[in-house]
């Protein structure tokens, strides 16, 4: 991979992550179609440091109060229990066990089994007819203020099934929220606040492998991660306010239509499945 090429992908992944449309099945999608081949499971979990720098920073006051809130509620303040901030470090710790379990038991098919593109454009079309499904049964009326333990977990079993390429992280947490029963612009609020863990520590454990032999560079890696940051800081703020008077559909039936083609496209040998 170039300087060139690591810019591209950056791009990409920034535009991607917070869009429910996969950021880990466009990193695939995309260099096979431009000829470049997979970047790998690494260079994509580095690069998602870069579009988590940018949820750090747009939400930097939420995450603030929330850590704030939650370590004093434990001993010093224990009146703070409560409140929405230290309840939601609560959510978010337990949100995140599904994923961490899952990422562990099953880091090998994750790696190398599960980067197939039929697999990643078959997941594109039923995790968008998924996000169809939600918006038309649900109920768009709870706020963030309203969230409660049973739907942390719920959410979060949603944010594990993420793990598969072409599912979206961001896509799978909002149709859960969507399901339980929140506003669209509550649900990406969430789903943001609920990504912090999971992508970080993804991401410092998969920082290892950069530059391994037959992998990616680290300089390359480091051009790509800082595109994903500059570009996914752009896409967070697009998205809420889009969400907060838009539907999900134009998702929909783009997730759906990429699927298509990339089953079309493969099964037709014009591209490799893998």
């Amino acid at each position: 991979m170039d300087a060139f090429q690591a810019i591209v992908l950056g791009i990409v992944q920034g535009l991607t992550e917070f869009l429910p449309i996969s950021s880990t099945g466009h990193l695939l999608i995309v260099p096979t179609f431009l000829g470049w081949g997979d970047p790998g499971a690494a260079f994509t979990a580095v690069t998602q440091l870069g579009t988590m720098a940018a949820v750090l920073l747009y939400f930097r006051k939420d995450l603030w109060n929330i850590a704030r809130s939650w370590f004093l509620s434990l001993w010093i303040k224990p009146e703070l229990r409560g409140t929405l901030d230290a309840r939601m470090g609560w959510y978010i710790g337990l949100g995140t066990i599904p994923i961490g379990i899952f990422g562990l038991v099953f880091s090998d098919q994750i790696e190398d089994g599960a980067r197939s593109l039929y697999l990643v454009g078959t997941t594109l079309i039923v995790l968008g007819l998924v996000l169809l499904l939600a918006e038309k049964v649900a109920k768009h009326d709870r706020e963030i203020e309203d969230i409660k333990a049973k739907d942390a977990v719920f959410i979060g079993f949603a944010q594990a099934a993420a793990l598969v390429p072409g599912v979206s992280r961001s896509g799978a947490t909002i149709t859960a929220g969507l399901f339980s029963g929140f506003n669209r612009a509550a649900a990406a609020r969430y789903s943001f606040l609920l990504s912090v863990p999971a992508v970080v520590l993804s991401g410092l454990f998969e920082m290892r492998k950069i530059g391994d032999p037959g992998g990616v560079g680290a300089l390359e890696t480091a051009l790509a991660t800082i595109a994903a940051f500059i570009v996914g800081y752009a896409s967070i703020a697009w998205l809420l306010k889009w969400l907060a008077s838009h539907s999900t559909m134009v998702f929909v039936v783009y997730r759906v239509a990429l699927g298509v083609l990339v089953i079309t496209l493969t099964a037709t040998g014009v591209i490799e499945a893998s």
